[in-house]
């Protein structure tokens, strides 16, 4: 797959939570990787806009004046009308089982629309996808305080055992973690990963491994490991709810879980939050 980005200088200040946008990026570019089973060509790109009375109003039920736009395009299998009508709508997926939430788009849909913007989707059969997102611009300077609080978060320093499956997710999970400053072993399976935890000399303080995967679940490894690991922390992570997952008897009601897709800054809390919590996210023993 083809990455192109075309980002403008300049861009205007919008005021949107940065966990926020970086959710709405992560779900648009996850889909248009999904849309291109082949392959294809993937292009982000950031503008400044002024939209006037007619386009803004009619076309985007917004006021007329200065936007930024964030725009998601793929070359991949397109949509359908009825696709495309739909595609905002909780838990409307055009994917197979266990490849999405259906949640992606409509969450997309709420953070934009929670922050005074617009979004729209050009599509066709066989001719890929662009989605767009304007958000609007301001005038206030940005707050002193969150740049303060971001300055002295608490960075890592414990070793982490990543297994997940999928290359894409488990390179953004590897690179998000190592920049907050934690050591990263990684494994693409079940077995890598209990190779992994017999042979390293080192403590691992927690294992972030996916529910779902070939072979065998999240869980299952969990339980293989408890002996070799018994003080290592786990965290679940998986595309499908955590009402569904936990719910369904697939893990302990106290596990630790995280539901794809997450933006950076939502998984950093998490890990941090796991690795300072109380002693329910050790590995265990299924139904201990």
């Amino acid at each position: 797959m083809d990455l192109r980005l075309s980002l403008g200088h300049d861009l205007g200040r919008i005021n949107v939570d940065p966990g926020q946008i970086e959710q709405v990026i992560m779900n648009l570019v996850i889909n248009a990787r999904d849309a291109m089973p082949r392959g294809g060509t993937l292009a982000v790109e950031t503008s400044n806009v002024e939209l006037d009375d007619a386009y803004a109003g009619k076309q985007l039920s917004l006021q007329a004046g200065s936007y930024v736009l964030l725009a998601v395009s793929d070359t991949g299998v397109g949509m359908s009308p009825e696709t495309k009508s739909r595609v905002f709508e909780p838990f409307f997926t055009t994917k197979g089982p266990g490849k999405g939430t259906g949640l992606g788009m409509s969450t997309v849909f709420g953070i934009v629309k929670q922050n005074r913007g617009a979004i729209e989707v050009h599509s066709d059969i066989g001719k890929g996808a662009t989605v767009k997102v304007y958000l609007p611009t301001i005038h206030e300077p940005a707050p002193l305080e969150a740049e303060h609080v971001q300055a002295h978060a608490t960075r890592g320093t414990e070793t982490i055992l990543l297994v997940e499956d999928e290359d894409m997710v488990r390179k953004l999970v590897r690179e998000t973690l190592e920049r907050e400053g934690y050591t990263l072993l990684d494994a693409s399976g079940p077995d890598e990963a209990q190779r992994i935890c017999e042979s390293h000399q080192g403590f691992i303080h927690l294992m972030i491994t996916d529910v779902v995967m070939p072979r065998s679940s999240g869980r299952e490894l969990a339980d293989r490991v408890v002996f070799l690991r018994p003080e290592m922390k786990v965290l679940y992570m998986s595309g499908y709810t955590d009402n569904a997952i936990l719910n369904s008897g697939v893990l302990d009601k106290g596990a630790n879980f995280l539901q794809k897709p997450f933006s950076p800054q939502v998984l950093a809390r998490k890990v941090r939050e796991v690795l300072e919590g109380a002693d329910q996210g050790k590995t265990r023993l299924a139904g201990g």
